[in-house]
């Protein structure tokens, strides 16, 4: 079969044996008639590595203090010839906690002239004292900061990501809307991505970030652009929680009657190339996570001469109806 044409199926043994082949992701497709392919290539996201300072436990990197993984300068200097050579409307910078990366004002800084956009994401809490440093970092490049801030309650928060966590996530933003990030007129966004607690789904989007707003407003002052609710994809650390807890069968079973038909040709893997820590190339951070290289294959950023072209195949596991459930995972 023509490698272009068709949705590469590289389910886990795990993964098919807790669904089933018969309504696995990719058998889910065929029977509804889809088909997941590339579309143009205009992202390039880079993780630079699993290195954190949290262990949080929806994380499907697993990243953590003990994580050793983390970009080199050779490594990035490949990541940079390669987006110097090619036209990427985005460069996405992930992690781990992006701050721990050595390479990270490297890669800000050679980056910005190549893009029209370019992200940092943070967790809020990896600067530390270093944080004033950091964010005239992201000032200076222009960079879209996405920060991470599971709920506007203390008690959430702390509960997800660990004792003394929200207080520090509060005073990071403080910090960040005084330097203009999040203000309204200042060209700065700042804005939040929200994940469950638990086996379940998140809540509607709109209802979420009014939440967030009216709370952290009143509270805090702090502001913001926009709020994102994710999906916790079953894989790394949140999988492992899922099946020590007995909910992997029922959230999957959730996911999968959450499936939107229409979410599909949306979804990030459509559109964006990632690239891991040591330039290995994914179709998205969660097949990095499963291991899935790009298109099934295992390839180096320096083995390839261009993007993926349009209708070439996309890898992809029973992770993957968390991209597509409810209004999806873009």
């Amino acid at each position: 079969m023509n490698n272009q044409a068709f949705t590469a199926n590289i389910e886990t043994p795990l993964l098919k044996a807790a669904a089933g082949a018969e309504d696995s992701f990719h058998s889910v497709l065929e029977g509804k008639g889809l088909a997941l392919t590339r579309d143009e290539c205009s992202t390039l996201q880079i993780n630079v590595g699993y290195l954190c300072n949290q262990s949080c436990r929806h994380c499907h990197l697993e990243a953590g203090p003990g994580r050793g993984e983390v970009m080199t300068r050779h490594t990035a200097a490949q990541v940079v010839a390669f987006a110097a050579n090619h036209r990427f409307q985005t460069a996405d910078i992930t992690g781990g906690a992006v701050e721990m990366c050595p390479e990270l004002g490297y890669l800000l800084e050679n980056l910005r002239p190549l893009v029209d956009t370019l992200i940092v994401r943070s967790n809020l809490t990896a600067a530390g004292a270093r944080l004033p440093l950091f964010i005239e970092l992201f000032r200076e490049n222009r960079a879209v900061v996405i920060a991470s801030l599971p709920s506007p309650n203390l008690g959430q928060t702390d509960s997800q990501r660990g004792q003394g966590v929200f207080e520090r996530c509060i005073k990071a933003v403080q910090a960040l809307n005084m330097a203009g990030y999040g203000v309204k007129g200042s060209g700065l966004e700042l804005h939040f991505v929200s994940n469950p607690s638990g086996a379940i789904l998140p809540v509607a989007q709109e209802k979420a970030e009014a939440r967030f707003r009216a709370s952290l407003q009143k509270k805090y002052g702090v502001e913001f652009n926009n709020l994102y609710t994710f999906v916790n994809a079953p894989i790394g650390r949140f999988r492992q929680w899922l099946w020590d807890s007995g909910n992997y069968t029922e959230y999957l079973g959730k996911l999968k009657e959450g499936f939107n038909p229409c979410a599909v040709n949306g979804v990030m893997c459509r559109t964006l190339l990632s690239v891991g820590w040591d330039g290995y190339l994914y179709d998205c951070d969660f097949n990095q996570a499963a291991g899935l290289g790009l298109g099934g294959k295992k390839t180096h950023i320096t083995e390839i001469k261009e993007p993926p072209l349009p209708g070439s195949a996309i890898a992809v596991g029973d992770h993957c109806f968390s991209c597509v459930a409810g209004s999806g995972f873009t």
